[in-house]
């Protein structure tokens, strides 16, 4: 049986991904930082709650005794809990330090916290993968593409934490071989995060979230993906 823990599961594409991977068998244990919301989405979805704020360490080490304690390891973790930030979207210049800091936290930091805190459960697997959502916001080619809409919207602590999102991908990919890491695009897809203005649905936004986190040992390592596949950034 594969365990599964996603963060950010109780509503979005995370939701969503939890609700593919338990129906593809997984055992899914849903994080989320509000303890009513996750649970409830766990039992609508016939998964595991486990709460998990990840700008607090704390929450994070006991997250990942309590997945060891009830599962005994992880197969795969997806890393999808994210915010919008400061919402000075074209407004660069009122952007602060501590705007930054906020976003970076969640984003990035986030991240790095969950990661951490459960590769010890990682290595006992036989075939972990790790899923990091990221963002087209954050790929310099896309962003530089006029052809994209991701090159109409201009923005710092968002768009930046994702960018350093996928080099943290990277860099953990060649440090722990054994490991799948990539970060995956999940388009602009209609979820709270923008006032459900994407063009796509969450179902369509999962596709690539789902495919890389069942991608196995033999798949690939330190990339970024979207639903077409491997995608510049």
């Amino acid at each position: 049986m594969t365990t599964t823990l996603i963060t950010g599961a109780n509503k979005g594409l995370g939701f969503e991904t939890a609700r593919r991977l338990t129906e593809a068998g997984h055992t899914v244990y849903v994080g989320a930082r509000d303890a009513q919301r996750g649970a409830e989405a766990a039992e609508r979805l016939g998964a595991h709650f486990v709460q998990l704020d990840v700008t607090e360490e704390e929450s994070v080490e006991a997250a990942a005794k309590a997945v060891r304690a009830e599962a005994g390891g992880l197969d795969v973790l997806v890393n999808n809990a994210g915010i919008v930030g400061a919402r000075k979207l074209g407004r660069l210049g009122e952007v602060t330090a501590a705007d930054m800091l906020a976003t970076y936290d969640t984003n990035v930091f986030g991240v790095v916290r969950v990661t951490r805190a459960f590769l010890p459960l990682l290595a006992d697997s036989d075939a972990p993968v790790v899923v990091n959502v990221g963002s087209g916001l954050g790929s310099l080619a896309a962003t530089n593409d006029p052809n994209r809409i991701e090159s109409q919207v201009t923005g710092l602590d968002y768009h930046s934490s994702k960018t350093a999102l996928v080099m943290i991908t990277a860099q953990y990919a060649k440090a722990f071989p054994a490991i799948r890491f990539n970060t995956v695009d999940p388009g602009y897809t209609a979820t709270d995060l923008n006032g459900h203005q994407g063009t796509q649905t969450v179902e369509e936004g999962a596709e690539v979230i789902v495919r890389l986190a069942t991608i196995g040992a033999d798949g690939p390592t330190g990339g970024y993906f979207d639903r077409t596949g491997p995608a510049a950034w």
